[in-house]
């Protein structure tokens, strides 16, 4: 496994794959990727790498591009979706 691999590693998707609803799958990516990310900037907060305030503004910029494309995706007010 490369470092990338090991780093960066999705999931598979483990609900119901109608293929009539592919933006459910891109938005597991997304949310997979968002969690990675906030993990990484966690980490990097605790270690002291980043300021609370530095690692705040990261996590909140994530939270609006994951925002951003739930809402391109059109499933932002779709429950059974998430």
């Amino acid at each position: 496994m490369d470092r990338k691999q090991f780093l960066f590693s999705n999931n598979p998707y483990h609900g119901k794959v109608e293929p009539e609803h592919p933006e459910v799958l891109l938005f597991n990516a997304n949310l997979q990727e968002f969690a990675v990310q906030v993990g990484y900037i966690s980490s990097l907060e605790t270690g002291g790498k980043l300021s609370p305030e530095e690692a705040y503004a990261e996590v909140k910029a994530l939270w609006k591009e994951l925002k951003h494309s739930t809402k391109e995706l059109g499933i932002a007010n779709r429950p059974d979706a998430i």
